[in-house]
């Protein structure tokens, strides 16, 4: 049974939710995930969409620390 993660700041929480959303629409998993569900992706979709999301907030942080 997955546990819900929890977010040191408690609005950070919709903030990733919606950056997710985001993530996957960009993938073009978007319609899947409204039909189906989050449980019935794969455990490739899934860390698809993870791994951008971990791309982009690298990318960001790079960007701010080298302006």
């Amino acid at each position: 049974m997955a546990r819900k993660k929890r977010h040191v700041l408690p609005e950070a929480e919709q903030t990733m939710e919606r950056f997710k959303y985001e993530t996957a629409a960009e993938l073009g998993l978007a319609d899947k995930i409204r039909t189906k569900g989050w449980k019935n992706m794969t455990t490739k979709e899934c860390g698809m969409i993870g791994g951008q999301m971990v791309k982009k907030m690298i990318a960001k942080v790079e960007k701010q620390y080298n302006s």
